[in-house]
C-alpha cells in the first residue's frame, strides 16, 4: 500500500516545525542562563561567523548598500557590512532575552537613553490613538519593553512566522510587558480596534509588499514597493504618526529616537497616499542613514520592474 505524498509532506512538516520549534527553545535556556553581556558578546561572534558562512545573504546586502549608497569606497562598505551582521547576530540573542528585563525596575534607565519621549505622550494625548512609523533600525523588538515600560498602551503588527510553534513562543515574548502583536494578514480592522482603544500601533514600513496594498516610491534612489497602510490609516482617521527608532549604543544599550508627530495631509487628490508614503518613507531613509550598519541590507527591497520605473520618470 503506497503513503499518500500529501500525508507524507505533512508529517515531514510537522517534524521540521517541531525541530525547529526545540532547536529554538534550547538556544533560548543556554543564553537566557549567560550573564547578558557574555550572550550578546556571543551573538555577536555568530553574527560576525555568518558574515562568512552566508556568502548569497553577503553579496545581496553588498549590492543593496553599493546602489543605495554610491558614496561610500569599498573598504567603508565592508565594514560596515561587517558591523551589520554582528549587530543582527546580537539582534537575535536579545530577541530570545526579551523577556529578561525587568518591569517595575531601573531597567528601562539602565539600558534605554530616552530621547523625545514628549512628542508620543503629545500624541496619545489627543485620543486618537497613535501610529508609530519604524523600521527593521537598530532594535526594534525593544519598543515591546520600553514603550510599555512608560505606561503606554501598544501593539506592534507583525508577519506570523512559517512555524505556527516558534510563532507561538516567539509572539508570548513580544507581550511579555504588556503590548499586543496584531497579525499583519487580518489587516486595517484589528489596527483601527487598538486605535479606537487609544493603543499605539507599530508599523514597520521598510519591507517589500506586493501591490495591490503599496505604491512604488524613491528609497535610497530607486523605486520600491511600499505599503500604504499606516498612510491610509492616518489620512481617513486623521490619525497622529509618530516615527521611532531604537539605535544601538556602546555598552549593549539603545537609545529611543522619537520625533515630533505629524499629521498627514488628506483631500480629494488621488495622488496624495503616494505622496504621504513618500513622506513617511523618506523618514524611514533619513533613519537610515544615521548608522548604515543598523539596517537589514540582506533583504530584497527594491523590486520595482524597470519598466514601472522609466514609466514614472517619463511621466
Amino acid at each position: 500500500m503506497t503513503a499518500n505524498p500529501k500525508n507524507k509532506k505533512s508529517l515531514l512538516r510537522r517534524f521540521q516545525f517541531r525541530s525547529e520549534y526545540v532547536a529554538t527553545l534550547l538556544l533560548a535556556l543556554l543564553i537566557k542562563a549567560l550573564p547578558r553581556r557574555l550572550s550578546l558578546k556571543l551573538g555577536g561572534r555568530l553574527g560576525c561567523l555568518g558574515y562568512w558562512l552566508m556568502p548569497e545573504r553577503r553579496r545581496l546586502a553588498d549590492e543593496n548598500m553599493r546602489q543605495a549608497l554610491p558614496e561610500m569606497s569599498v573598504p567603508e562598505r565592508r565594514r560596515a557590512l561587517r558591523r551589520m551582521f554582528e549587530h543582527f547576530g546580537i539582534c537575535g540573542v536579545e530577541m530570545l532575552r526579551l523577556d529578561r528585563f525587568r518591569s517595575g525596575t531601573g531597567d528601562l534607565q539602565r539600558y534605554f537613553d530616552l530621547d523625545g519621549m514628549d512628542h508620543l505622550r503629545e500624541a496619545y494625548a489627543l485620543g486618537r490613538g497613535v501610529l508609530f512609523l519604524t523600521g527593521h533600525v537598530g532594535f526594534w523588538e525593544g519598543g515591546n519593553y520600553a514603550i510599555p515600560e512608560q505606561g503606554l498602551p501598544f501593539d506592534v503588527v507583525a508577519k506570523p512566522m512559517k512555524n505556527p510553534l516558534t510563532d507561538r513562543y516567539i509572539t508570548r515574548l513580544r507581550e511579555t510587558y504588556g503590548a499586543r502583536v496584531l497579525d499583519s494578514k487580518k489587516g486595517a480592522r484589528r489596527i483601527l480596534k487598538s486605535l479606537q482603544q487609544g493603543r499605539g500601533v507599530a508599523i514597520l514600513l521598510d519591507q517589500h509588499i506586493r501591490p495591490p496594498g503599496s505604491v512604488p516610491v524613491d528609497f535610497f534612489g530607486r523605486k520600491a514597493f511600499t505599503t500604504t497602510a499606516i498612510t491610509n490609516m492616518a489620512m481617513k482617521y486623521q490619525v497622529t504618526v509618530v516615527p521611532i527608532f531604537i539605535y544601538r549604543l556602546p555598552g549593549y544599550r539603545y537609545r529611543i529616537s522619537a520625533e515630533p508627530m505629524m499629521l498627514l495631509e488628506n483631500g480629494d487628490d488621488p495622488q496624495l497616499i503616494e505622496k504621504n508614503t513618500q513622506l513617511l518613507t523618506d523618514r524611514i531613509e533619513a533613519a537610515i542613514r544615521k548608522d548604515v550598519s543598523q539596517w537589514f541590507w540582506m533583504h530584497k527591497r527594491w523590486r520595482v520592474p524597470q519598466a514601472v520605473s522609466a514609466g514614472e520618470k517619463q511621466g
